[in-house]
Order: structure tokens, then sequence, then C-alpha cells
């Protein structure tokens, strides 16, 4: 196969995947995979820059950044459409009613037959394909001229930069809008908070500021989507009969159409039009009403304009997604891990189909880069299930004498401290153990598993407990009696009892295990074994000094301050006092920083086959208690191999390299300081 052979089928192969993965929602081949195919694509092209073709997926890749955007004349205009406000069944009645009078039709006559699609709320766009390829894409701008902003639009995905035909019209102009899915613009305003630059208002503002970006390496980074709607100038194309067979066409040439229309009479208008009413939150896009045109193309020409819009089509509108109100107060609300969140509490407005008082300002410095008061009008933007929120502020609206809000420095409900991290935009309340907003979250996290593993101990036996406050503190599991427990709605006498006998076991746990289910921020399972590998003890760690923190591996300063902030506070280590004095136990010894190391410190250990009593995770847990390290594969460095039955490829490497194996006995004997001289297991090969 030549050169050009070969890059003429990288680019079909590469469209295909493209189309499926991003139109269809269907990929064909993993990622690893397209990215082998793209990068020889860009190989053969850089080796061989003739095989380049306007349509080659390597386009997509943003170009240079412009110093301005080409004005483009529309050889068809691009008009808007009426408005119909009466967001009742009566708005699709009075269209009907304008159309058939439009085109002389009595009572009597058959109904007209209309296709209803929704109003995307984004960026209009008019796609110029010449014998198939996309040569050219234009905003609408004033309907007659727009601006060229082709290099963006090529970084369109959803896009194809080929149609899909053999036989390609010479002329084909295809009408659009550029829209940014709802969680694709979640993500986008959450990431530019987490660096503490300026969000999007909404999700069109966020497309057309995208689409007319001069930098296309920005609009490449964002997430746009498109729908095709119509057409523009089309030559040497056999323009289907109707509306929707056009969309059809359009579908069947490669481009992205919403599956989401309807044809019929009026009354089927009406169903369409309350069918996507009931479900508009539940679309993974903003639309702000449907749109109704008459399918015929050549009842369409019969009916022509009215000054600049069609009289054969109207937009039939939704409620509002964006309203204007009042900032009553400004709450912060703490979450179930403790992040602090400023609340507006609003007059009450209703925005998106539902009526709104309160709205998300989500950190401090959102609201001081939008300098939210009390007593400014704000627009708030409530779209889809979205949680409510400020999105700007009318700044001449103020009333005299409104202050700028300040975060405050202890959590609102416990008081402990509220800790703002260097480089983080969020405020965490510090209180883990004994906060009430937090309470539900901190018993999961103790109970887990991979902490101190309560078995039973779910999300909604923990929520019954703390909704009847049984519960308030971690202490209070281990007081806990069946009666109390069989109380609880579908918690039968036996339940109880099995649960009450889960958190007797969880006693017997091991330093990292418990330290990791205290919650402390940044603490997970890893560093919970470095702290008690380094210290030994809880004590020697609940005094440890900052410096004497960042003396422990994999421990820096912001590990070491959250550690700090934490057994600082006393009624966290009264909480820490009172688990202890319930009975929870573990085997301690003086760490690195005191006068002996554990025992089996600097050891390592690898793990293999099925151990008779012990599971892996247990076995796990009592070696690092004392010290020890486990790895997962062996080597020169592995001081014994811990053998159980249907051992593997450990086994054998064990006996290659002359390490020392126990079986699950020899660990028990060696975790008690027994003495043992482990030697290679004399287990018959397979």
């Amino acid at each position: 196969m030549s050169f050009l052979e070969r890059a003429a089928a990288l680019r079909a192969q590469i469209a295909a995947h493209d189309h499926a993965y991003y139109v269809l929602d269907a990929p064909t081949i993993p990622d690893a995979e397209y990215d082998r195919l793209f990068r020889e694509l860009q190989a053969l092209e850089a080796d061989h820059p003739e095989l380049v073709t306007a349509d080659s997926p390597t386009r997509r890749v943003a170009g240079r950044p412009l110093d301005g955007f080409a004005p483009v004349r529309h050889a068809v205009a691009m008009l808007s459409i009426r408005t119909e406000t009466d967001t009742t069944a009566e708005g699709a009645r009075a269209f009907d009613g304008r159309v058939r009078r439009e085109l002389g039709l009595a009572d009597a006559d058959p109904p007209v037959v209309y296709a209803a699609e929704l109003k995307f709320d984004g960026l209009a766009l008019n796609l110029r394909y010449e014998q198939g390829v996309l040569v050219q894409a234009a905003t609408r701008g004033d309907g007659e001229t727009g601006e060229d902003v082709t290099q963006n639009v090529r970084t369109i995905r959803v896009i194809p930069l080929r149609l899909a035909t053999s036989s390609p019209p010479p002329v084909l102009e295809v009408r659009g809008e550029v829209y940014l899915r709802r969680d694709d613009f979640e993500a986008l305003n959450e990431a530019a908070r987490s660096r503490g630059d300026k969000t999007f208002v909404n999700p069109r503002n966020a497309a057309a500021g995208s689409i007319r970006q001069l930098d296309p390496a920005i609009a490449a980074q964002r997430p746009l989507s498109f729908f095709a709607y119509g057409l523009g100038q089309t030559q040497g194309w056999a323009v289907p009969a109707t509306h929707s067979g056009v969309l059809d066409a359009l579908l069947a040439l490669g481009l992205p159409v919403c599956h989401e229309r309807t044809v019929g009479t009026v009354e089927d208008l009406i169903r369409f039009h309350a069918d996507i009413a009931a479900r508009r939150d539940s679309l993974p896009f903003d639309i702000d009403g449907v749109v109704y045109k008459v399918d015929s193309l050549s009842l369409q020409s019969r009916l022509g304009f009215v000054t600049r819009e069609p009289r054969w089509a109207v937009a039939h509108k939704y409620p509002p997604q964006e309203m204007l109100t009042t900032v009553e107060a400004i709450e912060v609300q703490v979450g179930r891990t403790g992040k602090l969140t400023p609340v507006a509490r609003l007059s009450p407005v209703f925005v998106g189909g539902v009526t709104v008082t309160n709205a998300t300002l989500h950190n401090a410095s959102e609201v001081q880069r939008k300098d939210v008061r009390v007593g400014d009008t704000v627009i708030v933007r409530r779209a889809g299930d979205v949680i409510p929120e400020v999105v700007g502020v009318l700044p001449d609206k103020r009333p005299p004498g409104a202050v700028p809000f300040a975060m405050p420095c202890t959590c609102p409900v416990c008081g402990s401290v509220a800790v703002q991290e260097q480089g983080e935009v969020d405020s965490r309340c510090s209180g883990g153990l004994v906060c009430p907003a937090q309470r539900k979250q901190a018993l999961l996290h103790f109970a887990q598993r991979r902490a101190v593993d309560i078995d039973g101990l779910g999300d909604k036996i923990v929520e019954q407990l703390v909704d009847a406050g049984i519960v308030r503190t971690l202490p209070d599991l281990y007081r806990l009696g069946v009666l109390k427990l069989a109380e609880l709605e579908r918690m039968a006498e036996r339940s109880a009892a099995n649960l009450l006998e889960s958190i007797e076991r969880s006693k017997q746990t091991t330093l990292p295990r418990f330290l990791f289910g205290l919650g402390i921020r940044h603490v997970g399972e890893a560093t919970a074994k470095d702290l008690a590998r380094h210290f030994g003890n809880l004590d020697a760690l609940m005094n440890a000094s900052i410096d004497d923190l960042l003396a422990v591996e994999q421990v820096g300063p912001v590990v070491a301050e959250s550690i700090h902030t934490f057994f600082a506070q006393p009624h966290q280590r009264e909480v820490v006092e009172q688990l202890r004095a319930c009975g929870l136990g573990w085997a301690e010894g003086q760490g690195a920083g005191g006068a002996a190391a554990l025992p089996q410190s600097g050891k390592t250990f690898v793990l293999t086959g099925t151990l008779p009593t012990l599971s892996r995770e247990q076995a796990q847990a009592m070696i690092e208690s004392q010290g020890g390290k486990v790895s997962g594969s062996v080597s020169k460095k592995t001081s014994y191999v811990v053998v159980g039955a249907d051992a593997g490829s450990k086994l054998d490497k064990a006996r290659e390299l002359g390490i020392a194996t126990l079986d699950e006995a020899g660990l028990l004997a060696l975790m008690h300081g027994k003495a043992l001289v482990a030697q290679p297991l004399s287990i018959p090969p397979d």
C-alpha cells in the first residue's frame, strides 16, 4: 500500500471512529488504539506534507492564534424566528391558526403537518461543505454577515470534516447550533473555580465565548457539541420535500441531529411541548423552548417571510432559567465532608420551573470575585438538576451601606477551626469527629472495611442512628445495646446482635487502620501506615510538633499542618481518648522517633496463596503494625515470603532467590516475637 493510500485509509478509519465516539456515543476501539492510528497519520503527514488534506483529522488540532475574525457574507441570510411567549397549549394553536389563515385553509380542510424540535440554547453556525469537505464555518452575526470561525469549529469532534457520502454535492451549507452539555459546563466552571479563575454565567455564554476565541488552542480545550437543524445554500443536492426529511438526510451524511423531534398535527405539537417540558430538567443540555416548523418545504415557500422572520416557523418558549431577585442574607452551610459553602438566601423567585429561595455561592473566592453582598440585586440561574446559583450582580442597584462578605474563621455548626489550605479555594471545618454536619460521613468513614471494619454498618443504619439521636459521636457506637438497635426500621433482634458482634470485633484493630478511620484530612491509608511506623504509638503522634511530623517520610507541610491542627483541638482528643476507653486497642511499639524500632522494621514480606485463617488484609495489617512492609513482588530485598494454599509464581521466585518462606503459623510466631529460624518450606512442586 502506498503512502497516499495508507493516509486515505487512516483518515477514513479515524473519521468513522470519531463519528461512533462523539456522535453515536458508541466507541468502537480503545483510546490507545485510536491514539496509535492518529499518531501514525500525523507521522505520515509530517514526512509527506503533500498528503495533508482539508478533511484530515489532524486539522482538528488548533492552529496559530488569529488577530481577528474575517467577515463572511452569507449566501442565504440566517434569519431569526418569531417567539411565542404564551407557554400554554394556546401558543401552539395560535401558530397553527396563523399558518392556516396564510394558506387560505378552511376549518374543513385537512390539518397542516408540522415538524417539532428543540430550541437549543447556544450559538448558531453555518457550516459550508464543498465537494463534501468542510471549508468554512461562520457565526450568524447580523443575519447577513457573520464571522469566520473555521479554525475553532474544526476542533469540535462531532462536526465531520468530510461528509459521509461517496457522491458529495458541490455545495451544501448546514445550519445548526453549537452548545455545551450541562455536565461539561459544570466541569469547566469547577476547574475554573479551583484555579480561582472567572467562571461562565451559563452554557450559552461559554459556547459563544469558546467559538469566538482568537486562540484556537483555547477553543480546543472546551468540550463543545453541535446539532444540525437546517440548510443554507445548496448546489447539486437533491433537497428532500420535507423539513423532517432534511434532518434525516443530514443524519445520513454523518452530521449530529437531535433525536428529540416529532412530526404531526397541532395536537401533536401540544403533546410534544408538554412532554419536553416535563423532561426538560433531565435533558443533558439547556433549551429555552421548542421550535415548530411547517414540514412541507413547498408550503414553507408559499408562506414566505414577514420582515425578517419566516411565517412557517415559531419558537414556543418555556419559563426562563435566569431571573433577577435580591439577596436577603448570606449564610454558610457545612457539607458532609466539612466543606464550608456560602449560600445566598433570596427573595423567592420563579426560575427554571420552580420557586427558588436559596442559591449557592460556591466558596469565598467566588463571592469576592462576584462581590455579592446582602441587599444586592442578582442574576439567579437554575437549569436541569443543577443547584441554583448566583451568576452575577447588578452593582448599579446596590443599596447604600452594603458590606462585603467575609468567610467565618470557625465552623458555624461546631465552632472548630475553619481551615483554608494554601492553594485551595475552599474552607473546611476541622472538627470531623465532633461536627454534627459531618457526623454521618465520619461514622461511615470510621466503619469502612479499610478502617476499623464494622461489617453491617452501612448508609441506611447510620442514617437512622444519627437521625434518631442514638449516635452523636464515634464512642457512642461502642455503647449500643441490642434493644436500641432492634428499635430501628427493618432491624431484627438477630441482625442487631450480628452488628454488635461486628462492633465488638472492630475493637481489635491496628494503629494504621485506627488513624485512617479518624478521617484526618490528607491522611490516607499509606500516610497512616507511615505515621504508625514512625511514631510507634498514638500518644507520641498526638503530642508531635509540626517539625516532628515533617520528619515522617512522605509527610509535607500541608499534611503536617492538618494532623497538628486535628490533635491540637481538645474536643478531637477527647473523642480519641473515649474510643480508647471503650476498648479499642492495637499492638504498639516505639517508632523511629523513639528509643527502639518496631520488631519487623525494615523487613519486607510478600504474601502468596490463601492462608488457613487470616485474610490477605489481616495478614498485611499485622505485618505493618509491627513495622514491616508488604510488597506485591519477590526480589532480593524480600525478607520473607508468606505461603498459603495454591501459591503461585511468587513461591517459585522465592525458591529461585533462596528467600526464607513462612506458613501462617510461622508468621504468627514471628509477629509474637517467638524465636524462629525461617527455612524454605518443604512444599512439593505442582
